[in-house]
């Protein structure tokens, strides 16, 4: 078979670039071969097909099960992180199944009440830093989201187990946090535990340390059962399948796992950027603002995530920096064609986000920050896809959103902020994503009353 574009660099070449600069490693690829192209890279077997064509990208997607699956050693590599029976790793039946189970919790009535929930925190957590006292955006961010996890997710009311579970999950993600020690998970004869001071040994007891926490809940949560309870983990014990069945310790373990890895990290990265972008471009900021005092000083959180300009501050930066590179890969199960090119069942297809948010017969000046683009436009699932798509697509993509718009909209209703470098802020690799490789450093320069700032702005326009 003739694989469609294959790079000629040296394999290990390839690999090393890919896991230390997968932008790099991608755009140069694409300047050759826009559309598809294959590529060796670690951690997908030996061949991958970098597919960065939406009309490609939906005959994936919408033949999932059928021609593609998305199953096997090219989606293992996550398994040590979430676990086997994590929903990520399931297909067919069972995938259906579990979903269907974990769905209501992102969807109606406990979407609207997590919103006030997470704009406490968010206040409670900015409320403590100092004015004019330098901050980086990624960390802060990643303790919103953390704690939007513990409390929503999980439920987590006693103090003890909360700090236990705040300091543990940040511990076992910050060994991934640079494209060094995120090789861990790429090339696998890295991975032995040589004792708690070798990366992989500390990691396996980080790990052991959270799931003996999460069992604990687990346990405890089961013997006390509150149908008043919205968090997530109370859902989830309650919910069953068509046939009555109720998931097992593991499966709640590895769901609970997903969701928090997935939804914090993800989360956390996403707000961090949207903070760079506004305060990156005055002018977005100020339509911004002017948008949200629309609102008044206390807006209902569903108020807030319906704000047209908003969504479309969001969209873009999960556009110009989608967090997750890549889809889930999917592997050929029959022969088929695509784009003209012959594949034979095995072959491993990854559907490339980056690359596909990066094309200019979408994007025109795709590396420029331009909100009005989804403002004047709408995009099909297949051009603007940063939660993945067809039956693969991000659970929690409700919930992500919903939480981007309100911590963005709370902090810029409340505080003046600004960026201590106005150098560009340039994506790296963080385990499996793309963070801000300076972690966007800011400052709080005042607080803000909203209405003063809306008469004086509304004094401005009548004037000029």
């Amino acid at each position: 078979m003739q694989l469609p574009n294959l790079l000629k660099t040296h394999p290990f070449l390839q690999k090393l670039q890919w896991v230390t600069d997968p932008v790099g490693y991608m755009e140069k690829a694409a300047q050759q071969y826009p559309d598809i192209f294959t590529a060796k890279i670690i951690g997908f077997g030996d061949t991958v097909i970098f597919v960065n064509h939406p009309q490609a990208i939906q005959e994936i997607l919408t033949n999932d099960r059928k021609k593609f699956i998305a199953v096997g050693d090219a989606n293992r590599i996550v398994e040590a992180l979430i676990g086997e029976r994590s929903l990520f790793l399931m297909e067919g039946i069972p995938h259906k199944q579990k979903r269907q189970l974990v769905m209501p919790a992102f969807h109606g009535d406990r979407m609207r009440a997590y919103g006030q929930q997470i704009c406490s925190l968010c206040t409670k957590v900015f409320s403590q830093l100092p004015l004019d006292q330098p901050f980086l955006a990624r960390n802060l961010t990643q303790e919103i989201t953390l704690q939007v996890i513990l409390q929503v997710v999980l439920g987590l009311n006693e103090e003890e187990k909360l700090q236990q579970l705040k300091y543990l999950l940040p511990q076992m993600l910050d060994l991934f946090r640079s494209p060094m020690t995120s090789s861990l998970f790429f090339f696998s004869f890295l991975q032995k535990d040589l004792g708690a001071w070798s990366p992989w040994g500390k990691f396996l007891r980080d790990r052991q340390q959270i799931d003996k926490l999460i069992y604990a809940e687990i346990a405890e949560r089961r013997q006390q059962l509150d149908p008043e309870r919205i968090d997530i983990l109370s859902m989830l014990i309650s919910a069953q399948d068509d046939i009555g069945q109720s998931m097992t310790d593991q499966e709640l373990r590895d769901q609970l796992m997903t969701l928090m890895l997935a939804g914090y990290e993800t989360t956390a990265t996403a707000l961090a950027w949207g903070l760079y972008w506004i305060h990156q471009k005055p002018l977005v900021r100020e339509k911004l603002l002017q948008e949200l005092d629309t609102l008044g000083d206390s807006p209902d959180p569903m108020s807030i995530y319906r704000l047209p300009y908003l969504t479309a501050v969001c969209n873009e930066s999960l556009r110009i920096h989608p967090v997750l590179m890549f889809s889930f890969a999917r592997v050929v199960q029959e022969p088929v064609e695509l784009l003209g090119y012959p594949l034979e069942p095995g072959t491993v297809m990854l559907p490339n986000i980056y690359l596909t948010h990066q094309r200019e017969d979408l994007y025109p000046q795709p590396k420029e920050f331009q909100p009005e683009r989804f403002v004047e436009r709408q995009f099909s699932p297949y051009e603007f896809l940063p939660f993945g798509g067809g039956v693969r697509r991000c659970i929690g993509e409700a919930l992500a959103l919903f939480q981007m718009k309100l911590v963005l909209a709370t902090v810029l209703s409340r505080y003046h902020l600004a960026l201590v470098d106005r150098r560009p802020e340039q994506p790296q690799r963080r385990g499996f994503t793309l963070a801000p490789s300076s972690g966007v450093k800011m400052v709080i320069t005042g607080r803000r009353r909203a209405r003063q700032e809306s008469l004086v702005n509304m004094t401005t326009t009548l004037v000029s």
